[in-house]
């Protein structure tokens, strides 16, 4: 099945800009759309099915329904925003998923978007830094389609990255292949270690700080600058407890037998 977009509410829209935040690395992109859309209270207009899903349905109150993402529509004074979020994307895995998947995903909503009234793309994402992250605030990494969107960002406190590297997934093929529709597209991403698997909340609230920053949107962070620094606190801990095992057994080895 190609993708398919079911439209709940239609909508044209002038000018407007894209928001989008699908798991990845850290979950940075994830967590930093929820918590807008949570502190915003846009309206579902959409929900996106396709083949490149994983093969599993999703249960509630013994109700069965298709994994999908979904499309949030708001509006603050005279400009319009969509929000792409959901827990899901096509699979990097070579062995399950395909390019030809994630090629028809993303043109098919950069299709969507652009008849409804897009004119620029953001997608939200992780960049993997390292241990790096344990001791530094993260920064937000920008890459876009021309010089004069990505000046736009660094203006307000994005960095460019001048070394050359790959944006793996939806966050980067939306941005590419949006220069092919005439839209323009930045990727935005938020600093964060990998081994951040349950989030990188700190890196999130980055992301947020900039985007309201941008389009001059007032929310609350009280509540996600909790959740940062419980889960840096947290992480700093195990790893220090995992670095003191990775020595212990060094230390053992030399007093114990060899035991099959």
């Amino acid at each position: 099945m190609p993708t398919k977009i079911l439209v709940i509410k239609k909508l044209n829209l002038n000018n407007a800009v894209l928001l989008v935040g699908l798991p990845g690395i850290g979950l940075v992109g994830k967590i930093a759309i929820d918590y807008l859309m949570k502190e915003l209270h846009p309206e579902k207009i959409a929900e996106i099915y396709s083949y490149s899903f994983p093969p599993s349905v999703h249960t509630k109150d013994s109700k069965i329904e298709l994994i999908h993402d979904e499309v949030f529509y708001l509006k603050k004074g005279k400009q319009d925003f969509l929000f792409l979020a959901g827990p899901v994307q096509p699979t990097l895995d070579p062995k399950t998923g395909t390019s030809e998947e994630h090629y028809e995903f993303s043109e098919t909503l950069i299709g969507f978007f652009k008849s409804i009234g897009v004119k620029e793309i953001v997608t939200l994402a992780g960049i993997n830094i390292g241990d790096k992250r344990l001791d530094s605030n993260p920064n937000v990494v920008v890459a876009g389609t021309d010089n004069e969107v990505v000046s736009s960002w660094v203006k307000i406190g994005a960095k460019e990255d001048k070394k050359e590297g790959l944006i793996s997934g939806v966050a980067g093929l939306l941005v590419g292949l949006s220069r092919m529709y005439g839209v323009k597209g930045v990727c935005l991403m938020g600093e964060t270690n990998i081994q951040l698997i349950y989030g990188d909340n700190g890196s999130a609230k980055k992301l947020i700080e900039v985007i309201c920053k941008k389009y001059n949107l007032k929310i609350k962070m009280q509540s996600i600058a909790k959740d940062a620094k419980e889960i840096e606190k947290t992480f700093k801990e195990l790893t220090k407890q995992l670095h003191a095992l990775e020595e212990e057994p060094t230390e053992q080895n030399t007093k114990l037998p060899y035991v099959r």
